[in-house]
């Protein structure tokens, strides 16, 4: 395991965090409970750095936890601990929570979530994906039962839970992005959970400074606008997290060669 701080460039000083207050934000995670571990390690060493007058260092969770990677189940075990200790916690929901609890209530219409990373999740939990051909309506609704049958305790009750967004100061935090045609209020679930191009490609003002997941980069970026920390970690190995701090921004990364 490699510790990595980086990305050092600082961000545009265009927002600020609430007065008095330290947070972090976590990119998407994707079944890397490894990953996952080590920056609860990063950050619980670095917890007491944290305190200020207005309280205890925040963290917010960007969504994706499940999907693609090896260990979703694994994962979500990490986030039921509290971890990081000394922490305040906000746990935001991503699309691919939204398509696994889509394949629990109706897997005839989530079908499709298996070709976006849900085997992997099925296999996290001991289930066996329907065959990908001839697979007919009673075997998905079989599989959709037996997952729910052994999601550990909590697992749905943390999933259902999930935040929408989470607004902070000048920022808003959200696991996709926004329309900018709408107020933080009026984001409809396709808008924070789902959108792409519409979002990054956009020249118009947010109300926030947005901070998100979801689309992959290489290393975060920043701008006055938006700042991304989905650096690919199921693929990649590199799991970012975004530290805050009046209007100061850093960046930093925990490391493992993928395959480890």
């Amino acid at each position: 395991m490699q510790l990595l701080r980086m990305f050092e460039r600082p961000a545009p000083p265009a927002a600020k965090f609430p007065a008095e207050r330290v947070g972090f934000a976590i990119g998407d995670i994707h079944g890397r409970s490894d990953l996952l571990a080590d920056m609860l390690d990063l950050l619980e060493a670095r917890a007491d750095e944290g305190v200020r007058a207005g309280g205890p260092p925040l963290v917010i969770f960007l969504g994706d936890y499940v999907d693609r990677g090896p260990d979703s189940r694994g994962v979500i075990d990490l986030l039921l601990t509290g971890r990081p200790h000394g922490y305040e916690r906000r746990c935001l929901k991503g699309n691919h929570e939204q398509s696994m609890l889509g394949f629990i209530d109706d897997p005839m219409s989530y079908r499709a979530w298996l070709l976006q990373g849900g085997a992997e999740t099925l296999l996290s939990y001991g289930v066996q994906p329907p065959p990908p051909v001839g697979a007919e309506e009673q075997d998905w609704i079989g599989v959709a039962q037996l997952l729910m049958a052994r999601l550990p305790p909590g697992h749905y009750d943390f999933l259902q839970s999930l935040e929408r967004y989470v607004e902070l100061g000048d920022y808003a935090f959200v696991h996709a992005g926004i329309d900018a045609g709408r107020s933080l209020e009026e984001q409809t679930d396709e808008d924070l959970f789902w959108i792409r191009a519409p979002f990054i490609a956009s020249k118009r003002p947010f109300s926030h400074r947005v901070v998100h997941g979801h689309t992959p980069v290489d290393q975060p970026y920043a701008d006055q606008r938006r700042i991304a920390i989905d650096t690919g970690a199921y693929a990649s190995g590199t799991l970012t997290a975004a530290r805050f701090e009046a209007d100061q921004v850093s960046f930093h990364a925990v490391s493992r060669r993928v395959g480890r």
